[in-house]
C-alpha cells in the first residue's frame, strides 16, 4: 500500500510538472541578469531594455533585384503591416504621416521655437529673422519655403524641421541604404521589448508580408533586439533540443552495455526525467518566466541525474533493501551538499542566477528522491546487471596504484595555482555581452541597417526625474539649455529632448508672452522690412498668425496623438512609480567617443540629473553580479563544509572529502586560463556542478569511523559509469554554439573527470 501511494505521488506530480510547463513562458533576452531592486541608473536601463523604444523596434531590410521593384515590395509590405494591430507605427518613407506632422509643427510654431523670445520680435530681430528667411528662399531648399515666408516671417518651420531627425536617403519612393543596394523599413510594435512571444509573432506577420508578394530573387532581413531575442530563444532550444537528444543517446548505450534490459533503462531515466520537469516547473512558478540559460541548464542536469539509478543498479545487486541501508546515507549526503551548494545562488538579487539555484535544487531533489521511492517498486523481480566483477578487479587494482600518485597530482595542483595567480587580474570577463547568444553575424546586420535607417542607438543618455510630467520637462528644457552649449564647444554632435515635440506648459507661456500685439509688431515689421527685397504688406497673414498664436491654447499631450512624434514623446517621456522621467539621448562627434566626465561636469548643478553610459552601466551591473555570484559560492562552499562537519563530526574526514574536489576546481579554473578563455558567471556555475556530481565520489570513498571504505568493485564500476554518463551529458554541451551552454560543459566534463580522479588519488589512507 505505502508503494503504491508513492507511485501515485509521484505521477500526481508529474502531471502536475507538465501542466504547470505547458503554461509557462520561456524567454532569452538579458533582463534575466538585471537586478530585483535597481538603482535609478539601473531602473533605467531596465526600462530601456523591456519597454524602451530601442526595444520595440524592428529594422527591415529587402535586398535584390532592382531598386524600384524593392521600393515597390516595401511599399506593399508597409501598406499590410499598417492594417495589423499589432504594429504601433510602420515607417518605410511613404508621406503617411507627414501631413498631420507638419500641421502640427506649423499651427504651433510659435510654442515649439526655442527662437521665439521677446528680443526676436523687436526690430533687430526681426530683421534678422527675415534676412535669414529671404537667404533660405534663395537656397536649394527654397521652393519648400517661399510659400510659407508671407505667414512665417521669421522661419520658425525652418527651424523646427531643422532640429527634426534626418531621414534616411529616398528611392524610388521608399527609404534605401546609402550605396542604394537595400531598401529599408523601421517597425514599432506595440508589445513591450522583453515580450518574446509577441516579438516572434510581429516576425512572422513581416515575414507572411514578404511571402505572400510572391517575389523571387529577393531576400528579407530583419534586426533588433525583439528580434534577437527570438532568434537566441530558437537557439538555444534547438541546441537543448539537440545536444539533449545525442547525450541521451549516448547514456543510453552506455547504460544498455551495463544493464542489458531495456526495462531498467527506462527505469534509470524517470530521475531524469522527473528532475528536469520540477526543475522548469519550479522556476515557472516562482519567476513567471523561465530564461533560455535556465533551460540550456536542463541539458546539464541529466548527467548528474542519471548517477543515482547508476549507483541503486549497480551497488545493489539483488537485494535493493541492502543497498538502501549502506548505500542511500551516502548518497543522500551527496544530494544535501549539492543542494548546500547551490542554495545560496537564492539569495541572488539577480532573477538569472536564482533561477538557476531554484532549477538545480529542484531537480536534485526530485531525481533523487525518484531514485529512493520509485525505482526499487518498479524494478522488475530478479533484475539483475551483467557481471561486473571483472571491471570491478580491475578498478580496485588502479585504486591501490594511484595513492602513489600523490606527488605527481600535488605538482600538478602547485603549477595550476601559479597559473591562477599569473591570470588572476584577467581571469573573469565581466562584460555583459559575454553572455549573449547573439552571433556576430546579427550584430553586424544590426549595426548596418541602424546605421543606414538612423534608429536609435543610444549609448550615452542624460535622465532628468520630476514629480509629474510638467516638472520633468523644464527640468529637460534646463538641460537641453546646457547641451546646446556643449554642441556648439563640439563635445556633442546633438541630442533628443521630450521637450521638442512638448514644451513646459511654463515655457509656452513665456513664448506666447515674446509675441507682441498686432499693432505693435506691425509697426515693428515696418521698420524690420527697411533694406530688404520685401514690403511689410506682403506679411498680413504673418500678423495674423502671431496674433492668433498670442490667444491660442496651451498644447497637451494629446494634441501630438496620431502624428509620428507622438512615438518620439512616449520614448522619451516615461512615468514611473509616481514620477516621470525625461530621457535625452546624446549623440557622440563623428569618429570620436563622448567625453562623459565633461558632460557630466556641466550637468553638476541640475538635481536629479542622471548622465547614464548605457553600456558601462550594463557591463557594471553584470560585474557585481558576478561578483556577487562568486561571494555566493563561497559561502556555498563554506555550507558544504559545514555539512559535511554536522554529518562526519570529523575535521580529518572532511579534509579528505573537500581536498579533491577543490583541486578540481583549481585545476580545471587554470587549465581555461592557460587556453586563456576567459570565465563567465555560467563556468561558475559549472564548478559547483564538479562539486555537486565529484562530491559522490569523494564520499564513497571516505573510510568512516569504522575505517572501511565503501569501495568495493561494485561500488568503483558504478562510479565509472557514473562518471561516463555525466561526461556525455555534460561534455556536448562544449560543441555548443551558444557560449553560456558551451562554459558549463567545458567546466564540467574535465571537471567531474578530475573529480573522480583525485578522489581515488586523495582518499584516506
Amino acid at each position: 500500500m505505502k508503494i503504491q501511494k508513492g507511485l501515485l505521488l509521484w505521477l500526481a506530480f508529474i502531471t502536475a510538472s507538465v501542466f504547470t510547463i505547458i503554461h509557462s513562458r520561456f524567454t532569452a533576452d538579458l533582463s534575466a541578469f538585471l537586478p530585483r531592486n535597481p538603482t535609478p541608473a539601473q531602473q533605467v536601463l531596465l526600462e530601456q531594455i523591456q519597454d524602451g523604444l530601442a526595444s520595440r523596434l524592428i529594422l527591415v531590410g529587402i535586398e535584390g533585384d532592382s531598386a524600384e521593384r524593392r521600393a515597390a515590395l516595401s511599399r506593399l509590405i508597409a501598406g499590410k503591416l499598417r492594417a495589423d494591430p499589432q504594429f504601433a507605427s510602420v515607417n518605410n518613407g511613404e508621406d503617411i504621416n507627414g501631413e498631420r506632422d507638419r500641421a502640427y509643427l506649423f499651427d504651433h510654431r510659435y510654442l515649439l521655437s526655442p527662437a521665439v523670445t521677446p528680443s526676436r520680435f523687436e526690430v533687430p530681430g526681426l530683421h534678422e529673422a527675415l534676412s535669414e528667411s529671404i537667404d533660405l528662399i534663395a537656397s536649394p531648399a527654397g521652393l519648400l519655403f517661399k510659400s510659407l515666408l508671407p505667414r512665417d516671417a521669421t522661419g520658425e518651420m525652418a527651424r523646427l524641421l531643422d532640429q527634426m531627425e534626418s531621414s534616411p536617403m529616398m528611392l524610388d519612393g521608399a527609404w534605401a541604404s546609402r550605396d542604394g543596394t537595400r531598401a529599408l523599413m523601421m517597425v514599432e510594435t506595440r508589445a513591450s521589448g522583453s515580450d518574446t512571444d509577441a516579438q516572434q509573432r510581429a516576425m512572422a506577420a513581416i515575414r507572411q508580408a514578404f511571402d505572400q508578394a510572391h517575389v523571387s530573387g529577393m531576400r528579407l532581413l530583419m534586426a533588433g533586439p525583439g528580434v534577437f531575442s527570438v532568434n537566441s530563444r530558437e537557439t538555444i532550444k534547438s541546441e537543448v533540443s539537440l545536444l539533449s537528444a545525442i547525450s541521451i543517446s549516448l547514456i543510453a548505450i552506455l547504460l544498455l552495455l551495463v544493464y542489458r534490459s531495456f526495462v531498467a533503462l527506462v527505469l534509470s531515466f524517470l530521475p531524469i526525467i522527473s528532475g528536469a520537469l520540477a526543475g522548469i516547473a519550479a522556476v515557472s512558478l516562482a519567476f513567471g518566466t523561465v530564461h533560455g540559460i535556465t533551460l540550456g541548464f536542463g541539458t546539464a542536469l541529466i548527467g548528474e541525474a542519471v548517477d543515482y539509478s547508476i549507483y541503486l543498479f549497480v551497488q545493489s545487486g539483488p537485494d535493493r533493501e541492502e543497498w538502501t541501508r549502506r548505500f542511500w546515507p551516502t548518497v543522500r549526503l551527496g544530494v544535501l551538499t549539492s543542494i548546500a551548494g547551490f542554495a545560496t545562488l537564492m539569495f541572488s538579487g539577480f532573477p538569472g542566477l536564482a533561477q538557476l539555484g531554484l532549477y538545480a535544487i529542484s531537480g536534485l531533489v526530485a531525481a533523487a528522491l525518484t531514485t529512493r521511492f520509485v525505482l526499487p517498486s518498479l524494478t522488475p523481480s530478479g533484475f539483475r546487471i551483467r557481471d561486473v566483477s571483472a571491471i570491478g578487479d580491475m578498478l580496485s587494482r588502479m585504486v591501490r596504484l594511484a595513492g602513489k600518485a600523490k606527488w605527481p597530482a600535488s605538482m600538478l595542483l602547485l603549477a595550476a595555482c601559479i597559473v591562477l595567480f599569473m591570470h588572476r587580474n584577467d581571469l573573469w570577463n565581466e562584460k555583459i555581452s559575454s553572455l549573449s547568444p547573439v552571433s556576430q553575424a546579427d550584430v553586424a546586420l544590426d549595426a548596418s541597417l541602424r546605421s543606414d535607417i538612423g534608429a536609435p542607438d543610444v549609448r550615452y543618455m542624460v535622465v532628468v526625474t520630476g514629480k509629474d510630467q510638467e516638472f520633468a520637462l523644464q527640468r529637460a528644457e534646463r538641460a537641453s539649455e546646457i547641451l546646446q552649449r556643449q554642441v556648439g564647444l563640439g563635445a556633442i554632435s546633438g541630442f533628443e529632448s521630450p521637450s521638442r515635440y512638448l514644451p513646459s506648459l511654463r515655457t509656452q507661456r513665456m513664448r506666447q508672452d515674446s509675441l507682441p500685439d498686432p499693432a505693435t509688431l506691425a509697426s515693428r515689421l515696418t521698420q524690420a522690412v527697411e533694406g530688404l527685397p520685401v514690403k511689410a504688406e506682403r506679411f498680413a497673414p504673418f500678423l495674423a498668425d502671431v496674433g492668433a498664436a498670442k490667444h491660442q491654447s496651451l498644447l497637451q499631450r494629446a494634441d501630438l496623438n496620431r502624428t509620428s512624434m507622438s512615438m518620439a514623446l512616449d520614448a522619451l517621456l516615461i512615468r514611473h512609480a509616481g514620477r516621470t522621467s525625461a530621457l535625452l539621448p546624446l549623440k557622440a562627434p563623428e569618429d570620436k567617443e563622448i567625453d562623459a566626465l565633461a558632460i557630466r561636469n556641466a550637468l553638476s548643478g541640475l538635481n536629479d540629473v542622471l548622465l547614464i553610459d548605457m553600456k558601462a552601466e550594463s557591463d557594471h551591473l553584470y560585474s557585481g553580479y558576478l561578483h556577487e555570484a562568486i561571494m555566493l559560492s563561497a559561502s556555498g562552499t563554506s555550507l558544504i563544509v559545514l555539512l559535511l562537519l554536522i554529518a562526519l563530526r570529523s575535521w580529518v574526514r572532511v579534509f579528505y572529502i573537500v581536498l579533491p574536489l577543490a583541486a578540481s576546481v583549481i585545476t580545471v579554473t587554470a587549465a581555461l586560463a592557460f587556453f586563456h578563455q576567459q570565465l563567465i558567471i555560467m563556468h561558475l556555475v559549472g564548478l559547483l556542478l564538479v562539486v555537486a556530481v565529484g562530491s559522490n565520489y569523494a564520499l564513497f570513498f571516505d573510510r568512516g569511523e569504522s575505517g572501511i571504505s565503501q569501495c568495493t568493485p561494485r561500488t568503483l564500476v558504478s562510479m565509472l559509469f557514473a562518471n561516463l554518463t555525466a561526461v556525455a551529458g555534460f561534455g556536448l554541451l562544449a560543441f555548443s554554439g551558444v557560449s553560456i551552454l558551451q562554459a558549463i560543459g567545458a567546466t564540467v566534463a574535465p571537471g567531474v573527470i578530475l573529480a573522480l580522479v583525485y578522489s581515488a588519488i586523495f582518499a584516506k589512507p
